[in-house]
């Protein structure tokens, strides 16, 4: 006799951003950078940056605790906990370890790095896990304090980034819904695209040391993500069988306002049916993706039985895209 077929449902979301704000404004007086090239190019007005206490751990409390909350789920009842990020607390041990200790749970905890396109990297890991029984419920976090990796005089980057953690409770189901399929992709080949060098095992010992901070060139990610994230979409679109029509929301990463316009289009969705939130956020990283969903959800722009479509791109180079039924 064959089990019955498990399923994975977001029963719960959550989301945490600092209280303290960097404005383009503030920026002008730090970098030579004006709020309307901002806007402009990115699409970004603010951003919400880390205080001296707040790091991803606590980020990650903050939005764990929401989502456990929103579930129904008590911290003694996951059966798995994992949290993507570039900016763990420590090398090791991992964020998710001390997560599991701050929340009062009592199961498994790892941490994985997959940067932007980390929060769906981790939805098809707990999926796959509940999928095979190793799980029943399974918290996700994506937590990033981008501010501490950032040269704050380089304005190609310090522009685009900031702080923030966003999480989701998922628990195995019996019936047909909750996440449908996924696509995961990386090529290392060109890593320099988008990096943080100075790793402690990369460079020979007598090379200099580099400062860890984020290095990026900005025309061949903005090639890169245009391309490689909508066909992402478009595979897993057709691996699920739905037509963009069916879409009631497509959630991308929010990396910049030109990209997510340009995946639009190339989609054919209406700009009704896109989430952007990034003229609040700037560019979270692994927390992006979870933000937004959270946004999302509490904003009421979900109801049971939506068909979402995620994508993302990021450092690697990695894209990922995924289609859920919302509540079911």
């Amino acid at each position: 006799m064959q089990p019955a077929p498990r399923y994975s449902v977001i029963a719960g979301w959550g989301h945490f951003a600092p209280r303290r704000v960097l404005t383009n404004q503030d920026l002008e007086q730090m970098v030579d950078t004006t709020d309307e090239w901002i806007i402009t190019r990115t699409g970004i007005r603010e951003r919400h940056i880390a205080g001296p206490d707040e790091n991803s751990l606590t980020m990650a409390i903050a939005a764990a605790r929401m989502a456990l909350d929103r579930a129904g789920i008590q911290p003694e009842d996951l059966d798995l906990i994992m949290m993507g990020t570039v900016t763990p607390n420590y090398v090791t041990p991992a964020t998710s370890c001390l997560l599991q200790d701050a929340l009062g749970a009592h199961c498994p905890a790892f941490d994985f790095n997959a940067a932007c396109s980390g929060f769906i990297y981790g939805l098809t890991i707990a999926h796959s896990l509940i999928h095979i029984g190793q799980a029943n419920t399974a918290l996700l976090v994506g937590s990033e304090v981008l501010s501490r990796i950032i040269d704050y005089q380089d304005r190609a980057t310090c522009v685009l980034f900031g702080d923030g953690a966003g999480a989701v409770v998922l628990k195995a189901s019996n019936r047909p819904g909750g996440i449908r399929a996924s696509v995961l992709g990386a090529d290392g080949s060109n890593p320099e695209r988008l990096m943080v060098p100075g790793g402690m095992f990369a460079e020979p010992n007598d090379a200099p040391p580099r400062p860890r901070t984020v290095l990026m060139n900005g025309q061949e990610v903005f090639r890169f993500a245009t391309i490689y994230g909508a066909e992402a979409a478009q595979q897993v679109l057709a691996r699920t069988g739905w037509s963009v029509n069916e879409i009631k929301l497509f959630i991308p990463h929010q990396a910049n306002l030109r990209i997510i316009d340009a995946l639009r289009r190339r989609l054919e969705l209406p700009e009704d049916r896109v989430f952007v939130n990034i003229d609040r956020y700037g560019n979270t990283s692994c927390a992006s993706i979870g933000i937004a969903l959270s946004e999302a959800a509490e904003a009421g722009l979900l109801s049971p039985g939506d068909k979402v479509l995620l994508a993302a791109f990021g450092a690697g180079l990695t894209w990922a895209a995924m289609t859920l039924e919302w509540g079911t």
